[in-house]
């Protein structure tokens, strides 16, 4: 019998099946803090963080500055994938992981202990734009790592499966997010919770920080990126950055990008811009949406798993193309619930349209690995993951904003089928990738 080497060993065996369950479990954990940070955020800036650190103006100017804040966590994201892309490809997934995780980690932990801008004035505000930079940073790199370890080192055949598993920590990480704020609004008495409150949800980073890097500092290095580091060595040429070697070669990160889109306009919309949306403009409790975000976010996640798996039977594309069309005729039945007026309804609008968003995210993951050889896979797919945050992410909970307040949800309906169509066409322009040979 052919012995397999240690390097090419899969999730296959038993000895791997352990390496694997750590990979795993330590990608999905990251992930979920990552999401936790960024989704607090957005909660709490569409929330409480605007009169705190942003004082003066009318209300929807607070609301603005601070989504606007939460924006340049996006900026920092490319920069972040080129830097940490570009040296994960050269010394290795496990070193980003673990690097990422803690400046995550601290930089979330750093704004809960913050003073506000009536106790230091402009030092505040210019504090948390600082932490927003370093977490969005760090966010850069930690979740092509997360998900390239899960992608190399799981089976072929169920890559799609897995690999939804780190990007499920999106919809886990806002419900917990959801699930701290919720609690903490509900056990604290009368203004507690704007006045000193929030913070203990940022704390809440530090027993999470801790539970993820010890599991991280466990994991084995890919034997994906092994092999390919033994190729490279026994070159006598130096490889170029990868960085640039993508950049060279663009039409995987154009594709990338386009189906990147819709798919996050989407998510910010269900999750960041309806918190604002159903509060300040139809007066819905902000316990009560919070509740219908948690909900949504649960059927996302099963979303996401499903769509992984499905996509492992059918392909990528067909699994992404469905629910992107469901997006689309979703949209405007969405913002007609919305304004019904109506908890239950809500409820429905919100859980519909965050479902059929895991599915369309959940096999992205594996698809997104599968378009770059393994010299330049960190850098090509953080580049997608994190371009994406800039012209969608980072604009999306700003423009829909905006477009609802001034010209009505009619343009926010046209804003998201417009970004899903990007992602479509983007989708029907790609090769099926199912089943690629990452070595």
């Amino acid at each position: 019998m052919t012995n397999v080497p240690a390097s090419r060993a899969t999730a296959d065996s038993s000895v791997s099946r352990s390496a694997f369950r750590r990979v795993l479990a330590g990608s999905t954990a990251g992930a979920v803090l990552e999401w936790y940070d960024f989704a607090l955020y957005g909660i709490l800036a569409a929330t409480v963080l605007g009169p705190l650190f942003f004082p003066g103006g009318n209300g929807f100017a607070q609301l603005l500055l601070a989504l606007a804040t939460q924006g340049l966590g996006f900026v920092a994201r490319p920069i972040g994938g080129i830097v940490f892309g570009h040296l994960g490809d050269r010394l290795g997934r496990k070193p980003m992981l673990v690097t990422t995780f803690l400046l995550l980690g601290l930089s979330t932990s750093a704004i809960g202990l913050l003073p506000t801008y009536s106790q230091v004035g402009i030092g505040a505000t210019i504090s948390l734009v600082v932490l927003r930079l370093i977490q969005g940073f760090a966010l850069g790199g930690e979740f092509g790592a997360a998900v390239l370890m899960v992608s190399e080192y799981g089976s072929p055949k169920r890559r799609g499966f897995w690999s939804a598993w780190p990007q499920a920590g999106a919809p886990l990480g806002t419900v917990l997010a959801t699930a701290v704020v919720g609690g903490i609004a509900l056990v604290l008495p009368g203004n507690a919770f704007d006045q000193w409150g929030w913070r203990v949800g940022f704390l809440f980073a530090i027993p999470l920080l801790v539970i993820g890097f010890w599991i991280r500092r466990r994991i084995d290095e890919s034997p994906v990126f092994q092999e390919a580091q033994a190729r490279a060595a026994a070159k006598t040429v130096r490889e170029r950055s990868s960085i640039l070697e993508t950049l060279a070669h663009p039409g995987p990160v154009l594709r990338g990008l386009g189906v990147r889109l819709g798919e996050n306009v989407a998510f910010y919309v269900y999750t960041v811009f309806v918190v604002a949306y159903a509060t300040k403009t139809f007066g819905y409790d902000k316990s009560d949406v919070l509740l219908a975000v948690a909900i949504g976010s649960l059927l996302q996640f099963a979303g996401m798993l499903a769509g992984g798996h499905w996509s492992d039977r059918v392909g990528r594309r067909t699994a992404m193309l469905v629910p992107a069309l469901g997006l689309a005729v979703w949209a405007p039945v969405f913002f007609a619930i919305v304004q019904a007026d109506a908890l239950p309804l809500l409820y429905l609008g919100v859980g519909v349209g965050a479902a059929l968003h895991g599915l369309l995210a959940g096999p992205e993951a594996a698809w997104i690995a599968e378009l770059f050889p393994t010299r330049r896979r960190f850098a090509g797919a953080s580049l997608v993951f994190q371009g994406s945050s800039i012209i969608a992410g980072a604009p999306a909970p700003l423009i829909a904003v905006w477009l609802a307040e001034k010209q009505g949800p009619t343009a926010v309906v046209l804003y998201l089928v417009g970004t899903i169509a990007v992602t479509v066409v983007a989708l029907l322009l790609s090769a099926e990738t199912r089943g690629a040979d990452l070595n």
